[in-house]
């Protein structure tokens, strides 16, 4: 055995280790860099309604993160503020997908059914949230009932209008080869339609994902709301408590990057064949 074969295997493990060591500062650094000027700038500045990145993450640790490491470092009051939010948000967005897949499927397979409805989806699609808002308070009063239907109304149409989509667009020879071994309607809608669907339902579900965040705060920030981040924001305005309010604001940001880098990798994993056969056909 040559000093090259024994070497070869620690060259490519030092070449991952470079790879990754550049990724990491690619993505890490500019980050790192607006941290930097963020907690100079507002030092320099003092002023009261911009407070340094520093005393922002004290506080988070105070508010959020000061519990034993077995908890991933969340404390009691995580769970009275953070968890109820995530619940609403993660009920929401699952009724979303269930719904709007089928619902997608059945709309996208049917082209008369969805001539006649499409006008009426795309009204539906571009009516602002907050004006609904009298709407489901008369219909299911102030409570996490009416939160989480808002929040359904609102961020279902991305992921219906995208299954629809996908559906209606599946290759002919595909169906054609499907009718030719006499598949059952549910073996065509789960070994071809929804396979050829998923690129344009991942697609929906991370614009449905954007939206539950952003409608979920705006749900808290309704009068009734005694739980959740959004309330937490309110209640830290009402009391003039800057370092909470941006507190508040960071996590949600934090929180909106971790569940896209989630569902980025789901995506990944399930369309490994996707990409694979766009590559072949290039």
């Amino acid at each position: 055995m040559t000093a090259a074969t024994l070497t070869a295997p620690a060259a490519r493990r030092g070449g991952r280790a470079g790879r990754l060591a550049r990724g990491v500062l690619h993505r890490w650094l500019p980050l790192a860099v607006l941290i930097a000027c963020w907690e100079a700038a507002t030092r320099a500045s003092d002023s009261p309604f911009f407070p340094p990145p520093s005393k922002i993450a004290e506080r988070m640790r105070d508010l959020w993160f000061s519990g034993p490491p077995s908890h991933l470092f969340l404390n009691a009051e995580a769970g009275d503020s953070i968890a109820p939010s995530l619940a609403r948000m993660a009920f929401s967005l699952a009724a979303c997908v269930v719904a709007g897949v089928v619902l997608g499927i059945a709309l996208g397979r049917s082209e008369r059914v969805l001539a006649y409805l499409e006008p009426l989806l795309q009204f539906a699609r571009v009516i602002p949230p907050p004006t609904l808002v009298p709407v489901f308070i008369v219909l299911f009063e102030f409570g996490t009932q009416m939160q989480v239907a808002s929040i359904i109304f609102s961020a279902i149409w991305p992921i219906l209008l995208n299954t629809a989509d996908g559906a209606r667009s599946v290759d002919q020879m595909q169906m054609a080869t499907a009718e030719a071994f006499r598949l059952s309607a549910f073996e065509r809608i789960r070994f071809v339609i929804l396979p050829a669907s998923l690129p344009k339902i991942f697609a929906g579900v991370r614009l449905a994902l954007s939206l539950s965040l952003i409608l979920m705060v705006f749900s808290e920030l309704l009068p009734g709301t005694t739980d959740g981040l959004g309330f937490e924001l309110t209640n830290a305005q009402s009391q003039s408590d800057l370092p909470t309010l941006w507190s508040v604001i960071v996590l949600l940001g934090i929180l909106g990057y971790l569940f896209n880098t989630i569902l980025l990798a789901v995506e990944r994993r399930f369309l490994r064949w996707h990409r694979g056969a766009r590559k072949a056909d290039q």
